[in-house]
């Protein structure tokens, strides 16, 4: 899952990435408004992390410009501004979410796993397919009782196809999701990450259909 982060604090900026990169997301952070605005016309963001005071452009016009496009891209703000005034401010322009800094890098991590549940409609933290549990918060994934050892680029190939089993996602979308700028990708990076998958989970789960991408196949009995 990719999240953009908005923040002019260098220092602040790189504790959360880090942070939040350990917990297995894929971060991109710029410094100023209207980067954040050509990063959000470009890319698909599961989730849009917004210091409200960025030069260039404001995390309030950021915001705007974002529910102008009908996106419904979940977006947090991070801010010094902790007047009650503000929060309801913040809230009616169209955040989920608004907390506060100074916050525990554990409390962030918390409100990022609570608003990619409410995107996704999952009422629980588990998704299943077949005889595949994923849980997205443990993100470990249990088969037959038994808790495969998956690498946090595997998991999060295996949660984007079994977010939509019946839908066929491409390489290009599986990239997206797995860098963020900067990476390196090698040419045959996800065939590589669904060779793995497949000796792990047992390759009838994931079909590839060809000239498009990869989609859950139910196994036959």
């Amino acid at each position: 899952m990719r999240i953009l982060l908005a923040e002019d604090d260098a220092s602040q900026a790189q504790s959360i990435k880090t942070w939040l990169e350990m917990d297995g997301y894929s971060i991109d952070w710029v410094e100023r408004g209207d980067f954040a605005i050509s990063a959000i016309e470009q890319h698909q963001y599961d989730c849009v992390l917004l210091d409200r005071g960025l030069p260039k452009a404001t995390g309030d016009e950021i915001l705007q410009a974002l529910r102008k496009k009908q996106l419904n891209t979940p977006v947090i703000f991070l801010t010094a501004r902790d007047s009650v005034q503000d929060r309801v401010e913040g809230l009616d322009l169209g955040a989920n979410d608004y907390l506060v800094k100074p916050f525990s890098l554990e409390e962030l991590s918390a409100r990022v796993r609570s608003q990619m549940r409410q995107k996704h409609c999952v009422n629980s933290q588990q998704i299943h397919f077949a005889d595949l549990t994923l849980d997205t918060q443990a993100k470990i994934v249990i088969q037959n009782d038994e808790t495969l050892t998956l690498t946090a680029k595997e998991f999060q190939i295996l949660y984007k196809l079994m977010q939509k089993p019946e839908h066929v996602i491409t390489r290009e979308q599986l990239e997206e999701s797995l860098y963020a700028w900067g990476d390196e990708i090698e040419s045959n990076a996800i065939e590589v990450f669904i060779y793995q998958l497949r000796k792990k989970i047992g390759s009838q789960y994931i079909k590839t259909i060809r000239g498009l991408g990869y989609r859950m196949n139910q196994p036959q009995e």
